[in-house]
């Protein structure tokens, strides 16, 4: 007679190793502890952002997305070789009928080194207001070597 009780576990563990999210192995997916630092202002009412903030890339469904507080997601398609691209559609901004669209680029390399420029292009009931530009910069966040220390009970 077969074993057929641990060919069936061999076959669903590959079957959920297979159903891994895609962002797992992705080289730039992750939370990231940035600096923003502005580069340049044409803005009557510029957009504040502080002088750290958390960035958060995910790969979902075949498009990578990148999540920054006060600003509309920005989507675009994953790269293998750390580079990051990504672009929001136009929402709205902190500032009262300002609206605005979001480009981000730069890269992310192995150790988890964020570098990253990020563009706002501000309108007011579709005519251009101005455009302000940031660097980003930062590490990786929330993967670490060491093990968790175990509960005290």
């Amino acid at each position: 007679m077969r074993n057929f009780g641990s060919r069936s576990a061999v076959f669903v563990l590959a079957s959920l190793a297979a159903a891994a999210p895609a962002y797992a192995d992705d080289p730039v997916a992750g939370a990231y502890d940035a600096k923003f630092e502005q580069v340049a202002n044409n803005c009557e009412h510029p957009i504040a952002y502080p002088a750290r903030a958390a960035v958060k890339i995910e790969v979902k469904g075949g498009d990578l997305q990148v999540d920054i507080e006060r600003t509309p997601l920005m989507l675009g398609t994953p790269r293998k070789d750390g580079k990051v691209n990504a672009k929001s559609r136009l929402g709205h901004t902190p500032i009262e009928g300002m609206d605005g669209t979001f480009t981000v680029a730069g890269r992310v390399t192995a150790d988890g080194l964020l570098s990253l420029s990020l563009i706002g292009e501000y309108q007011a009931a579709g005519k251009p207001l101005c455009t302000q530009s940031w660097t980003l910069s930062g590490l990786r966040v929330g993967k670490t070597d060491k093990p968790e220390p175990k509960p005290k009970r």
